[in-house]
């Protein structure tokens, strides 16, 4: 009797460092140069505005040991795509997988290389903001880079994401270290009065929150990739207080640094916070900070691909999306398909992109199915206490968070309502359109049948199995 020949999958290429540089790497990015101001003036006050950034901090923290329990029990790449596939259904993972591919993956993809291109931009027009059609191209630019380091070789992704996060915490260190010089010349007036002028309102504080977890996203990346990290029982609890850690002590103090060199109405007036303090401690290096932020950008960038186009991969594999995404090529064993597919519709959603709008509405429909993804945890742990679990919280946690994300999505909506986020609930569950025919029932199977064979030989790729 013939034996059945190995089939193709991911290999276990993502080690503790490369563990840690995935969740720092991806988290450090944009946000932190650009979010700033945007939380300060949502807030009103330094002291409201340092309150949101722990704030932010402490939920990432208690979400991503939540995540870190559902990435031992379900051992399976996807992250809370395959957590509400278990928990919940195909249909409200269909609506997840709807979502993410036409909009929060490539929203956050597009959010990021269109902040990276600014501030790579910004040094070339020092007396006027850059032109949208140079910010676009070179962060299209940025995309078709990545896209092909990731194609080719995971290593070389990796590599290149532990290269960034030195680099980021090095740029960061500085900031810090301008920071502590100008404490020590005297008091800051920020400080001064740090809670004058607060904005306590629920819309004021769920912006605000919008804007400092848009820093903190990447939390979860160590979850789209489970079948690819080493001993993920062991390095994926580890890596997540270790990053989180990390990333959180580092915001706090820049957040300082930049309010002990500007004034509230400097920060909020800026449009790009980090080139303005660069200007005000480095004087004519003030451009070091515009290259520091744009390679941290693109640091993330490359963290936010790697994990993206593997949420497309597993996906496809369970038959919600065409099946040539759900191959890897069979030298390199990369989700080529997966990962091209990502980057044409983050070009699309480049074309007409703002940030700030990406971002609110980014951060609104992730924190909508994470609250999915929260509450399938807790049916778990009540339903099915027998699983084994390397690693567990307690409900307390899941429930906190769950509550969390309950107010990130109502808040905003109930505060200062917005016909936009209207149609961003129509557009996810304008899935069941797509669901129903094409998925439940297989209208067209062979549609796509001619096209996936092409792409297969064209691509060189094959079908990849599970890697448990």
């Amino acid at each position: 009797m013939e034996e059945r020949a190995p089939g193709l999958s991911l290999r276990r290429e993502v080690g503790l460092l490369g563990a840690v540089s995935l969740i720092a790497g991806t988290m450090i990015g944009s946000g932190i140069f650009m979010s700033p101001q945007t939380v300060l003036l949502s807030v009103g006050s330094p002291g409201a505005g340092l309150l949101v950034w722990a704030g932010c901090g402490l939920l990432a923290a208690l979400a991503s040991f939540c995540y870190a329990e559902l990435g031992t029990v379900i051992r399976e790449s996807g992250g809370e795509y395959v957590y509400i596939l278990r928990t919940s259904g195909p249909l409200a993972a269909f609506l997840l997988i709807f979502s993410s591919v036409l909009f929060v993956r490539p929203a956050a993809v597009a959010g990021i290389a269109l902040s990276s291109a600014q501030y790579a931009v910004s040094p070339f027009y020092p007396e006027c903001p850059p032109p949208p059609l140079a910010v676009k191209g070179v962060a299209a630019a940025a995309v078709l880079t990545l896209a092909a380091v990731n194609c080719l070789d995971v290593r070389a992704s990796m590599r290149l994401q532990v290269f960034f996060l030195l680099a980021k915490v090095l740029a960061l260190a500085l900031i810090i270290g301008g920071g502590v010089v100008a404490l020590l010349r005297g008091p800051a007036d920020s400080f001064r009065e740090p809670f004058e002028g607060s904005n306590p309102g629920v819309g004021a504080v769920g912006v605000a929150f919008y804007q400092g977890l848009w820093s903190y996203d990447g939390w979860n990346n160590l979850n789209y990739v489970t079948e690819e990290l080493q001993r993920p029982e062991v390095n994926l609890p580890r890596a997540v207080v270790i990053a989180i850690s990390l990333v959180t002590g580092l915001y706090l103090l820049v957040n300082i640094s930049y309010l002990v060199v500007m004034t509230p109405k400097e920060m909020i007036s800026s449009s790009a916070v980090a080139v303005t303090w660069g200007n005000k401690v480095l004087g004519r290096w003030g451009w070091i900070m515009s290259v520091a932020a744009a390679l941290s950008a693109f640091g993330s960038l490359n963290g936010t691909f790697f994990s993206g186009g593997r949420v497309c991969f597993v996906a496809a594999r369970e038959g919600h999306m065409p099946d040539i995404l759900a191959m890897a090529h069979v030298h390199r064993l990369t989700p080529s398909p997966a990962l091209i597919f990502t980057t044409v519709v983050s070009l699309v959603v480049l074309i007409p992109g703002d940030f700030q709008s990406i971002v609110n509405f980014f951060s609104f429909t992730a924190w909508f199915f994470y609250a999915i993804t929260f509450a399938g945890l807790i049916y778990l742990k009540i339903k099915k206490p027998h699983l084994p679990r390397p690693y567990k919280v307690p409900i307390v946690l899941p429930v906190l968070v769950l509550a969390a994300a309950v107010f990130l999505v109502l808040a905003p909506i109930v505060d200062q309502p917005q016909i936009e986020y209207l149609y961003v609930t129509l557009f996810i569950f304008s899935g069941v359109l797509v669901y129903l025919p094409f998925v439940r029932f297989r209208l067209c199977p062979g549609l796509l049948t001619r096209l996936t064979v092409f792409l297969q030989l064209f691509l060189e790729v094959a079908p990849a199995e599970k890697n448990l």
